[in-house]
């Protein structure tokens, strides 16, 4: 009878092992937040998981929604296209780092205008945003253009009707390049827009383009690029017409000075292949991990990306971090991350 009883307990001992090891080895993670990054996070997760058996899921709520509920602790981490103030970052004992680099691009529907064929600098473009120049043979659109078959339509003008880190960064680059839609209208993820139908989203956005005849919009690159939109190259800080690519991408952050603060801006970077409306995308975690798992897990996942997610990066057009900014990082979340006592670093 002992012997039965003893045999019964260690058969139960076994099942229950075998129920619980597969929920105690793997541990999931959701984040949320800006729509930016969304497709690369998605690649890492899924290559992440092959190699891991660990889920990272990650929902593109826009950076607003992101930092909401990051704050909130309805998620693991938040993503923001808008970097949080060191203030509020402080107030809510938040951690802040980058993970990219990408562009957002002007996209046109203009008769018989192919993709990088129009120029625009930022004085150009402010005012068309500001509905003083209407029509796409303004003689300020084709002095950027000599030669350049520009028909005397009227430009319809399509802007994100939602709160968007891409609003914001395309806000902040014409806040740095015309005078006057500084003065008038400034920059934000929202702001009082002069002019334009408001497009939700960038497939919003991007619907409108695509649908208007002689319209102009922003969206995020990697929307852009696979839909076959017709993109305009820029004029940069240094007088150069730029296409957007992850060359032009990684210029900007390579010519940004990241000593001070993660928090850089990367529009109008300097630097002669630099893309002027280009943007970091960011994490956001909790200082103190309240779940140690989790909180490693966190730190586990990006360092994985930092060192495997390069290639997968560049397949989207994105431009992975420069090395020593990533070291920077990583010896930043040893010094910020830690359990929840605040004594005891989860990384490495």
């Amino acid at each position: 009878m002992k012997f039965i009883q003893g045999t019964f307990s260690c058969f139960i001992a076994v099942v229950f092992l075998l129920v619980i090891t597969p929920s105690l080895a793997a541990v999931n993670l959701t984040g949320a937040g800006g729509t930016f990054p969304a497709p690369m996070y998605a690649k890492w997760a899924d290559a992440y998981f092959k190699n891991t058996g660990n889920r990272v899921n990650y929902q593109g709520i826009g950076s607003s929604g992101g930092i909401r509920q990051v704050i909130a602790k309805t998620i693991d981490f938040g993503g923001t296209d808008i970097p949080m103030s060191e203030e509020d970052l402080n107030r809510n004992d938040l951690f802040q780092f980058p993970t990219l680099t990408g562009g957002i691009v002007v996209v046109v529907n203009i008769p018989g205008i192919a993709s990088g064929q129009l120029i625009l600098d930022g004085e150009t473009l402010g005012d068309i945003y500001l509905g003083k120049i209407k029509r796409w043979n303004d003689p300020a659109i084709v002095r950027l253009n000599p030669g350049l078959n520009l028909p005397g339509i009227n430009i319809a003008v399509v802007r994100r009707s939602d709160g968007a880190g891409s609003t914001y960064v395309f806000t902040r680059y014409l806040e740095k390049v015309n005078s006057r839609w500084k003065a008038n209208v400034g920059s934000g993820a929202t702001v009082r827009w002069p002019t334009g139908l408001g497009g939700k989203g960038n497939d919003g956005v991007a619907a409108f383009v695509q649908r208007l005849r002689g319209s102009i919009g922003y969206v995020e690159y990697t929307y852009a690029k696979p839909g076959n939109m017709a993109y305009t190259r820029l004029v940069n800080a240094e007088g150069k017409a730029i296409s957007p690519n992850e060359a032009s991408f990684r210029a900007a952050g390579d010519g940004a000075d990241w000593s001070q603060s993660f928090s850089q801006d990367l529009t109008n970077q300097k630097g002669d292949n630099a893309w002027p409306v280009t943007s970091a995308t960011f994490i956001l975690i909790p200082k103190k991990q309240r779940n140690i798992a989790k909180g490693k897990e966190i730190l586990r996942f990006f360092d994985w990306a930092f060192k495997n997610g390069d290639s997968l990066a560049t397949e989207l057009d994105f431009a992975a971090l420069p090395d020593p900014l990533v070291e920077k990082i990583r010896a930043a979340w040893q010094t910020n991350i830690k359990d929840s006592s605040g004594e005891h670093p989860l990384y490495p």
